[in-house]
């Protein structure tokens, strides 16, 4: 097994991001909550602390044990991981007069100090607490300090352990990643031996001693995870894994087809499923989001469940579960955003067991082991989709006629990134269907017919997202084709909301 480096998440909105700069240097991670720190792990090799939303001194905060952590392993405080550090052991920390969030530069540091070295005169960091340390305990020594933090970092002297009061994670702190490195291959020794390769290896070899000879059976949505979960099992097991594909009809434009003619490309066993009929009969009349989801997921279950049941000797349910589902899905805060479509509910029905080759994975690592798989770039670099389709791309109720429009404004604006060369510049894109009618002239006539946004943002990990600054040329020809080609639609607008505080979908 890999060598690793544990995150314990406090329930800062960066956490994910520290994991995925800590992978970005090719060393594993794992993210878990706070009070979850594996102990009896041989190939811990160090241990960050992540921010927090609580003050270390409200009554909520989460707190963990400190003694099985500094003086056993390297261990690194961000933010509220860096006052708890000192606050436990006995130092002050208090609100800070003004709120201490955005740009500041170090102004003095100990540039010999392991977790500083390399780093620029005036190097830049991202500020964002309420609190400070005002005061640190006998044993602790600050290491460097801005214009208005005295205690910006800190070493526990012969400890292996520090505090930072910034967060290196964050792409505004310009040198973070020297930091992050200098914590994790100087101090901790990781060896940087994380990589596409090396998990599809020991992965496989996973699998293959897992597996056997069972037979496994894996829903497939068309996705780069799914797709990614199906070719890797493909790899490991061979005709031993049944997929089964299910159109809810509520896909992009022709989608069902060209995709099922993908994997008979990959030599994947595929059974496709039109179960449009049901779906449209479940939805009609719904209009809250969170119901749609759960109808179709609930739906998709039940024409998952009918179709696998009539496969013989399957004992294992494979699903594309990437690391972000499964962290959002169990947020220590207990809030959960919007229900998963991957997380949990299949294999209670189907009474079998669990498979999730990628549940490790960031998104664009799942991306760069489709590539090492050799699997084509179009599947690859898919933007993401939402498990319930396009039900939440339609705001208000679920019908036949609706579904088409939004397939055809859709195909017009997606084929448009295509051909503009954009297509992978952006993260992700669609069009939303608005529960509005606008009036419009149309030749001599006045129409008042629907309107729908366009919805293109950039990002690295979903977690975070702008929107994207599409060239106006190429707005105003999607805009033009959408409304001499779309009937029904006579209004395009552009959706200018970044993340947060809005989503990526609508709904």
């Amino acid at each position: 097994m890999h060598e690793k480096i544990i995150i314990l998440d406090f329930g800062s909105q960066t956490t994910q991001l520290i994991g995925r700069r800590v992978r970005e240097l090719n060393v594993y991670c794992e993210i878990l909550p706070y009070n979850k720190f594996p102990e009896n792990d041989p190939n811990i090799i160090g241990v960050i602390l992540s921010g927090s939303p609580f003050s270390v001194y409200d009554e909520k905060a989460f707190k963990t044990d400190l003694s099985k952590l500094i003086g056993k392993y390297p261990v690194l405080g961000i933010c509220y991981g860096a006052q708890f550090m000192s606050y436990a052991n006995g130092g002050k920390v208090e609100p800070a007069g003004s709120r201490e969030y955005g740009r500041a530069n170090l102004s003095k540091f100990d540039k010999e100090n392991l977790l500083l070295k390399g780093l620029s005169e005036n190097s830049q960091v991202w500020m964002s607490h309420g609190d400070t340390i005002t005061e640190i305990p006998e044993g602790f020594e600050v290491i460097a300090s801005t214009d208005k933090v005295k205690i910006a970092a800190y070493e526990i002297k012969g400890k292996n352990a520090w505090g930072v009061q910034f967060h290196p994670e964050v792409f505004h702190s310009t040198e973070g990643t020297k930091l992050l490195s200098n914590f994790v291959v100087g101090v901790c020794g990781a060896k940087q031996n994380w990589s596409a390769a090396s998990f599809i290896e020991t992965t496989v070899a996973n699998l293959k001693e897992t597996l056997g000879n069972d037979k496994v059976v894996l829903g497939l949505s068309g996705g780069v995870d799914s797709s990614v979960a199906a070719v890797l099992l493909n790899r490991a097991i061979g005709k031993n894994l049944t997929c089964i594909f299910v159109d809810h009809g509520l896909l992009r434009k022709n989608e069902f087809k060209n995709v099922m003619k993908d994997y008979e490309v990959l030599g994947l066993n595929v059974i496709g499923v039109d179960a449009s009929e049901k779906f449209f009969s479940e939805l009609a009349g719904v209009t809250e989001p969170e119901r749609k989801r759960k109808i179709i997921g609930k739906g998709f279950i039940d024409v998952f469940d009918a179709e696998a049941s009539k496969l013989k000797d399957v004992k294992w349910l494979a699903q594309g579960t990437i690391y972000p589902d499964c962290i959002e899905s169990l947020s220590i805060t207990g809030t959960v955003i919007k229900s998963h479509h991957n997380v949990g509910g299949l294999p209670e029905k189907m009474n079998l067991k669990l498979c999730e080759p990628l549940r490790l994975l960031f998104k664009d690592e799942v991306r760069k082991v489709g590539h090492e798989l050799g699997m084509p770039e179009h599947l690859i670099n898919r933007h993401p989709f939402p498990g319930p389709g396009l039900a939440v791309r339609i705001l208000g109720d679920i019908t036949r006629e609706k579904v088409e429009i939004l397939q055809n404004a859709d195909d017009i604006f997606i084929q448009g990134l295509r051909d503009w060369g954009l297509y992978n510049e952006v993260w992700q894109a669609g069009v939303i269907l608005l529960p509005v009618q606008s009036v419009g002239v149309m030749g001599d006539e006045r129409t008042y017919e629907r309107a729908v946004a366009l919805r293109a943002v950039t990002s690295t990990d979903a977690m975070t997202a702008d929107w994207a600054h599409l060239p106006y040329d190429f707005m105003a020809k999607v805009s033009n084709d959408i409304i001499n080609k779309v009937k029904g639609v006579n209004r395009v607008c552009y959706d200018i909301s970044s993340k947060p505080p809005a989503t990526i979908e609508w709904e």
